[in-house]
């Protein structure tokens, strides 16, 4: 998951904007009792919902955007072969039709996908949406000059990987076929049993080759969605939304569409959204964030105002904050060095350097503690709440290090209560009681990212983090474990640099599976056997809290995205 707004949407160290942006993944529905505080709950037609964001809903072209079960905001104009199912916690992990009349029939080893488009489908417009037009949304999605949405297709499609898009290569992609205007045919270069995830991505919104206007599509995209785009301005800075008339209920069970209209501001400081959500005055009152986060200072004084607290959403997206060991620099290369750490880590301190336990939970598996991600408890290394500094200190004897040793921990310098400051010294308090020192090489942002995802520069010890493309363990494990993914001239993921060949074995045999249950038990499974190998300690999964308007109602948040789901909500 920009996976939250991931500029690189696979970076998920950026996944809470990656989250945000795309609209990534959830809280369970014990947990959600944001319900607004009119007389009437009943969710009615009508109004308009104001939406209050920090980062601009840049780039509004469906090429271009990195989501995640289409989106957020984009979910609202676009419609694509599969959705999440929007539905409260896990539920809400499910993949649904949305322009398919199914989530794709697989052959035998599921390297061709078929999908058959619902009857009566129309654009904004009023013309009927065909399989023409979604192969032709995704051949412009490799145009050089519409980047920036996810790899998979170039990475996943038969012949792909060179091609240029539609303006340069008008022969298109022969690995798409649409035999008639109502069916589409995807033939794959390997076994893909997650296909249906990835047909939730924008790049599979329709586009009417006759409408495309290339890099202008983006301020009047043409809608498949229940809402059309009136007005962008400044690159999303300002987006109206109003109703597309041609939208139907009985073709999209999935958006209830209840407002009239959709003002989304951004460009805002995240305190003054949360104030102005807070104090619920005029418009505000029937306004929403879709990327702006309760701080541990604002959360504590919403907690104490039970007006407050009954508006405010709560939400896990899958999303693990870890320390990173990059075993070919010194002494990380010793499994014994990097036991130790990992038993020496104190979870209660690094949880209260991100914002306390409401903010953040303990993690002692990468991957997040949910069952579609195929979550298996372990902990390989066990330190208990404070860390286990007697441990700690027999395995440095063992490495050879009787008297302790010195270390590096590179962080960022961005208070984003993951990879800052805060977290750094959280762990350097730890280690000290073990007899390990820790140095911290506090970096910018963009030189922090730069330097820990270059195989020339990684450090031995950093902070990191990775948030998942959509809720699966193959997004999670795969980009940071598989050893044909380690990019030497490029951003690269797999700090640990691990190329073991049977855990790329066993990658590429959970990828054949289309029973995406059997497929969770066993990344579970590869996830515990890394684990082992103490490559990466993990921390902590956050805990997104988020305010409403005080008219809001029908506060929806899966455990897909971890937000509320924009399209869900009503004023009235």
């Amino acid at each position: 998951m920009r996976h939250p707004s991931v500029t690189n949407a696979r970076a998920a160290y950026v996944s809470l904007a990656l989250v945000v942006a795309a609209g990534a993944a959830a809280c369970g529905p014990k947990d959600n009792d944001a319900n607004g505080s009119g007389g009437d709950s009943t969710p009615h037609q009508g109004g308009t919902l104001t939406v209050l964001n920090s980062d601009p809903q840049s780039d509004f072209d469906p090429a271009r955007l990195y989501t995640s079960g289409g989106g957020n905001v984009p979910s609202l104009v676009f419609r694509t072969l599969t959705t999440r199912n929007r539905a409260d916690g896990a539920a809400g992990t499910k993949v649904v039709p949305d322009l398919a009349t199914d989530t794709g029939r697989p052959s035998k080893n599921a390297t061709v996908w078929t999908y058959t488009l619902k009857a009566g489908l129309k654009y904004e417009d009023g013309t009927p949406i065909t399989s023409a037009d979604i192969k032709y949304g995704i051949e412009r999605s490799f145009a050089p000059e519409l980047s920036g949405g996810a790899p998979y297709l170039r990475d996943w499609l038969a012949g792909a990987a060179d091609y240029q898009g539609p303006y340069k290569d008008k022969k298109g992609l022969s690995a798409i076929e649409t035999p008639d205007d109502r069916t589409i045919v995807f033939h794959l270069n390997k076994p893909e049993g997650e296909f249906p995830f990835l047909a939730t991505q924008t790049q599979f919104t329709p586009v009417p080759k006759a409408k495309d206007t290339g890099t202008k599509y983006e301020e009047h995209p043409v809608s498949s969605g229940p809402y059309k785009v009136v007005k962008n301005e400044n690159d999303g800075e300002h987006l109206v939304l109003e109703r597309n008339k041609y939208w139907s209920a009985s073709v999209d069970d999935q958006r209830k569409a209840y407002p009239d209209k959709i003002d989304v501001q951004s460009g805002l400081d995240s305190s003054v959204i949360n104030q102005r959500l807070s104090a619920s005055q005029g418009t505000d009152a029937a306004a929403v964030t879709t990327d702006t986060n309760l701080g541990p200072a604002e959360l504590a004084k919403v907690t104490g105002d039970k007006e407050l607290a009954a508006r405010v959403g709560t939400g896990h997206f899958g999303y693990t904050n870890y320390i990173a060991f990059n075993p070919k620099v010194k002494p990380f290369d010793n499994p014994k060095v990097r036991q130790a750490i990992s038993y020496a880590v104190d979870r209660s301190s690094v949880i209260n350097a991100a914002g306390g336990s409401a903010l953040a939970e303990p993690a002692t598996t990468f991957l997040p503690n949910q069952k579609s991600f195929g979550y298996t408890p372990y902990d390989n290394f066990p330190a208990g709440d404070t860390g286990n500094a007697a441990k700690a200190k027999e395995l440095l004897k063992e490495a050879g290090y009787p008297n302790g040793l010195t270390v590096t921990l590179t962080h960022d310098n961005a208070d984003n209560f993951k990879t800052s400051p805060e977290i750094a010294t959280a762990i350097q308090d730890a280690l000290k009681k073990a007899g390990i020192t820790v140095k911290l090489q506090g970096l910018e942002d963009n030189n922090y990212s730069d330097t820990v995802h270059s195989v020339k520069t990684e450090p031995g010890f950093f902070l990191a983090a990775w948030g998942a493309d959509w809720p699966s363990g193959g997004p999670f494990l795969a980009p940071i474990f598989d050893g044909r993914q380690i990019v030497k001239d490029g951003a690269n993921f797999n700090a640990s640099q691990l190329n073991d060949a049977s855990v790329n074995a066993e990658i590429d045999a959970i990828n054949k599976l289309t029973d995406l249950d059997a497929a969770a038990k066993r990344w579970g499974a590869l996830d515990k056997k890394i684990g082992a190998q103490a490559l990466t300690v993990p921390l902590f999964h956050p805990v997104y809290k988020r305010l409403v308007g005080k008219d809001i109602k029908n506060v929806v948040i899966s455990d897909w995205t971890g937000v509320l789901d924009i399209s869900q909500v009503a004023v009235k």
